[in-house]
């Protein structure tokens, strides 16, 4: 078949479809042929051939509008509460915000504890470009090599915490740097400007800030400062970029206590001298304000610094006056001897016969160190005669004895409202036998803490009533319980001023410039049931000045072993050092009834006597 020439095709569009005529007049049957159709031409699809899948393809899209429409409104709002919380977590953050301690002070508001602004700096190491030439700077702060902090920061997958503890300034040059990535947060350390002096009186914090020992723990619910929270928004690398504080943060209240800090410095030198000195297992010494009963100083060795938490021991924080109860021995015979005064049963110049030096009751002996003769009462107590004693003890009844004992504050609750304190013991007087009367009246048979024996001790400085230690400042002296009379308590005083005078076992307690007052106690130490032969409490109590006491000092060394152990040797020096300290702490005059003299070349003189007494 010859093709046909375009250039005939009249009607290209009917061609196309078949329906060109034929050229010319030829009719059906003619004999010419048919015009055949082209080959190759593209088919034409029209708008009525498409119709279903238009359809079909928009109903999909409606439907996927719809679902998409059906989801949005579930989100928005049937699941809202549950993707929002989602989302806080993954991208909001509560965290602490961090207020100081309350302060600690003394009496006069020297701070004794204080809470000392530092920060701990934190690192998000995606964030931290390891090229910077700032990390070498950042190194040199925190004292670190370059490349060891480079190696951590890569080895690191999260943030980590690189240094804490830093200081102000420190941390000033630190933000300085501006590098993306360091995080700062603000924290507080507890630090104690007397570090080993107040260290088992206070006590310390734990790590987290909460109060651990001493009085940090007593008063925990006071010092404790209320933490605030704030929300902050953070990055996939929990790097915080907005914060909204939530609740505010608010610093503990202070307290102010009773102690006076320079007496405590000078309790403590002196203890820890002793400790030393004498080779004792420990020392401890109490002051306490003669009219009030206000605790001024509590000292205890061995003690260790706060401030040093490194390889600390925490046997060291033992605060051995309120923690160890004892038996005080001699220290106790001015209450046997004072209930007989009271109740009648003897008369200061009663004569009592101590020969030979000892007694025997209830099938047990009792011995004097130093055996004398015939003594009046007042020469029992001041050659602190156990013999002298224990016979004036039984011209008391035991329920008596007991009575004032009790009254005096021995055996009974806690001394001082701190943790561990021990309020000793005393057993009942239906129990007692002679010897138990006899033994307990020498300081036997009965224990104490030494805050305990201190305010025990006031009875004779104010007027015969006893006055309840206080941590606190007072507004007023306390009434206090009645134990003696004051007639019988002025006649202590002057007896127990002999007892640290010529003759007396105290000698060594004594003050140049002033009358002091007091005794000494020498205790074979409790072991298995029965009382070791070489190991021994010394103490001395006592107050100064004798006339009109301010303060009551007490004494106790435990366990000296560098070959004296009586407490006229070895406690009653620490409370010389003690009393000569506070006296300078008051400026007080000497007494004008007394006179130091000058020493010289030859060793004569330095004696104390007395105004118009003949040398």
């Amino acid at each position: 078949m010859r093709p046909m020439p375009s250039a005939n095709i009249r009607n290209p569009q009917a061609a196309l479809l078949g329906r060109e005529p034929r050229r010319g007049a030829a009719r059906a049957g003619s004999g010419a042929e048919p015009l055949a159709s082209l080959e190759g031409a593209p088919a034409i699809i029209t708008w009525r051939k498409t119709q279903g899948r238009s359809a079909f393809v928009s109903a999909c899209l409606g439907l996927a509008l719809v679902a998409v429409a059906g989801r949005a409104l579930f989100l928005q709002h049937v699941s809202n509460d549950q993707w929002a919380k989602r989302a806080e977590v993954r991208y909001e953050d509560v965290r602490t915000l961090n207020a100081p301690r309350g302060t600690i002070t003394d009496r006069h508001g020297t701070a004794l504890a204080v809470s000392i602004s530092e920060t701990r700096l934190g690192i998000v190491p995606r964030r931290l470009s390891l090229k910077s030439p700032k990390i070498d700077q950042l190194a040199t702060l925190l004292n670190e090599k370059p490349a060891d902090l480079r190696r951590r920061i890569q080895a690191s997958k999260g943030f980590f915490y690189v240094a804490e503890g830093l200081d102000p300034a420190t941390t000033d040059r630190l933000r300085a740097l501006r590098l993306d990535g360091l995080v700062f947060e603000e924290d507080f350390r507890r630090h104690y400007p007397y570090g080993e002096a107040f260290a088992p009186l206070l006590g310390l914090v734990n790590r987290e800030g909460q109060g651990a020992e001493g009085v940090e723990r007593a008063f925990q619910k006071l010092l404790a400062p209320t933490q605030g929270q704030e929300r902050v928004l953070v990055d996939r690398n929990r790097q915080a970029f907005g914060q909204t504080v939530l609740r505010p943060s608010q610093p503990g209240s202070d307290l102010r206590l009773s102690v006076d800090a320079a007496l405590q410095a000078m309790a403590y030198e002196a203890v820890n001298k002793a400790r030393l000195e004498h080779k004792a297992k420990g020392a401890a010494a109490v002051v306490l304000d003669a009219q009030t009963g206000e605790v001024l100083a509590m000292a205890s060795a061995p003690s260790l610094d706060p401030n040093q938490r490194s390889g600390i021991q925490i046997d060291r924080l033992r605060n051995r006056a309120i923690l160890d109860a004892f038996e005080p021995g001699s220290t106790l015979k001015p209450f046997a001897i004072a209930t007989a005064l009271d109740e009648g049963a003897a008369k200061v110049q009663t004569v009592i016969q101590t020969a030979p030096g000892h007694l025997t009751i209830n099938g047990r002996t009792i011995r004097d160190v130093h055996p004398g003769g015939a003594m009046t009462v007042a020469e029992v107590l001041t050659k602190s005669s156990n013999v002298g004693t224990a016979k004036l003890a039984l011209k008391v009844g035991a329920e008596q004895l007991h009575e004032r004992y009790a009254r005096a504050g021995l055996g009974g609750g806690r001394p001082v409202p701190l943790p561990g304190a021990t309020g000793g013991s005393l057993r009942n007087w239906k129990g007692w036998q002679d010897i138990d009367q006899v033994v307990i009246s020498y300081g036997y048979g009965v224990s104490v803490s030494l805050v305990q024996l201190a305010s025990a001790y006031t009875v004779f400085t104010a007027e015969g009533r006893r006055l309840p230690a206080s941590l606190e400042p007072l507004p007023a002296a306390p009434d206090g319980a009645l134990v003696f009379r004051p007639e019988t308590a002025a006649t202590m005083r002057s007896m127990l001023a002999s007892a640290v005078g010529p003759g007396g076992t105290g000698g060594k307690a004594q003050v140049p410039g002033f009358e002091v007052a007091g005794k000494t106690g020498t205790a074979h130490k409790a072991e298995r049931g029965t009382y070791a032969k070489d190991r021994y409490i010394s103490s001395f109590v006592g107050f100064v000045p004798a006339t009109a006491p301010r303060y009551v000092i007490a004494v106790m060394v435990d366990e000296p072993s560098a070959g004296q152990h009586y407490g006229g040797q070895v406690a009653a020096p620490v409370f010389s050092a003690i009393a000569e300290g506070s006296m300078r702490r008051l400026q007080m005059s000497p007494d004008p009834q007394r006179q130091v003299l000058p020493s010289f070349a030859d060793g004569s003189g330095g004696e104390i006597v007395r105004v118009g007494a003949r040398r």
